[in-house]
């Protein structure tokens, strides 16, 4: 039986706990789990490719004993990431109705352009609904704390980065 390799696309400037529960849920979906740190140019990310795969990666260690994960930076069009990594469904995680006029819009031109790829959405966790990362961001610009949106490790690269 093959397996079901699922993709979680993200710029993840910087990973939330929203993200992570993202991450959680979709890891029960599929065999392997790839997660895609876009290269994103036109957003001028706060943190470097490198330092948002770093805090992607240590989020993910805790579930690799009962899933393949693999954390992998792309540039360009998903689905010809997706294609790469061999993966047959795009997760998505939705937060409110502004979230899925947008996405329904991308899984329906990733659609056009290879209907085998599914697009799967997940609703966000409540508590989580509210987090964004350009939020999280403007926070910990502004000196607040952010402890309850991310993960301790990443609060002190936030709290580095503006200091």
């Amino acid at each position: 039986m093959p397996k079901r390799v699922a993709l979680y696309p993200g710029t993840f400037d910087p990973m939330t706990l929203g993200h992570l529960d993202i991450m959680k849920r979709a890891s029960r979906l599929c065999d392997r789990l790839v997660i895609g740190v876009a290269i994103n140019r036109d957003k001028g990310p706060l943190f470097t490719l490198e330092e948002r795969v770093e805090m992607v990666e240590h989020v993910v260690n805790p579930f690799r004993s009962r899933i393949d994960v693999e954390v992998r930076p792309f540039e360009g069009l998903l689905i010809h990431f997706v294609e790469q990594c061999g993966a047959s469904m795009i997760v998505r995680g939705l937060r409110a109705v502004s979230d899925f006029e947008y996405e329904f819009q991308m899984a329906g031109m990733n659609d056009r352009l290879n209907p085998d790829i599914e697009t799967v959405f997940l609703m966000a966790d409540p508590q989580y609904q509210t987090i964004a990362s350009r939020l999280v961001k403007e926070i910990a610009r502004l000196g607040g704390d952010v402890s309850p949106f991310v993960t301790p490790e990443v609060e002190q690269r936030l709290k580095e980065k503006f200091t």
